[in-house]
This record gives structure tokens, C-alpha cells and sequence, in this order.
């Protein structure tokens, strides 16, 4: 578990800029943004990803998906839309394992993919 960056961040040995924090969840600016605003979103139980999460757990992805729409209504450049990444495993461009949600905004997405 502490070989992982996301489980060193959120035991306080990696320091972030955090912009939201509850029981559960905790949310900081990406250091390599692909948006005006980029934040990432992680649990704080170390769980791979979302092929990972287990029946017991499933409370937690409603808790990650609320904490999201509590981050978004901070930022009144995303009121207009924003989106919401997960990559699930090393095919879907995954390269942290640890559950985790990247919330882009502040300009405007086109397309699928397109930055």
C-alpha cells in the first residue's frame, strides 16, 4: 500500500493541494493538469480500480460520485459542463493503481477524446 502515490498522499507523506477532504474521499489539483482545472478524486481505502471494487463497497462509488458534484459546485467555470475520467487497468490507460477520478473543466470539451 505505501508503494502507491495516491495511499502516500492521503497519509500525509506526499503533500498535495487539497480542495476537498471528507471521512471517505479526498480531492487535490492535479500537478500536471490537461485543463484549466483538473482535479483528481481518490478514496481513501486503497482499491486498484474499479474492476477491484468489491460488493461491500459499492456505498463508496456513490460517495466518490456525490463528492464529485459537491467539487464541481466550487468552480463556477464548470457550471457549464465538465468531465469525468476513470482508466481501468493498463488497456484503458491506467498508471496509478489506485481508484481514482480525474475531474477536468474550465474550457470547453468536444468529441470524445479530445483535450
Amino acid at each position: 500500500m505505501f508503494n502507491c502515490i495516491f495511499c502516500k498522499i492521503n497519509f500525509g507523506i506526499i503533500q498535495v493541494n487539497k480542495v476537498y477532504e471528507n471521512k471517505f474521499v479526498l480531492a487535490f489539483k492535479d500537478k500536471q493538469p490537461k485543463a484549466p482545472i483538473h482535479i483528481l478524486v481518490i478514496p481513501k481505502k486503497h482499491i486498484i480500480n474499479l474492476n477491484m471494487v468489491k460488493k461491500k463497497d459499492i456505498w463508496l462509488l456513490g460517495i466518490l460520485q456525490f463528492s464529485i458534484v459537491t467539487i464541481v459546485n466550487k468552480y463556477p467555470d464548470m457550471r457549464k459542463g465538465y468531465r469525468v475520467i476513470n482508466n481501468c487497468g493498463i488497456n484503458g490507460g491506467q498508471t496509478i493503481f489506485h481508484l481514482h477520478y480525474h475531474i477536468l473543466g474550465g474550457k470547453i470539451f468536444t468529441g470524445l477524446m479530445n483535450n
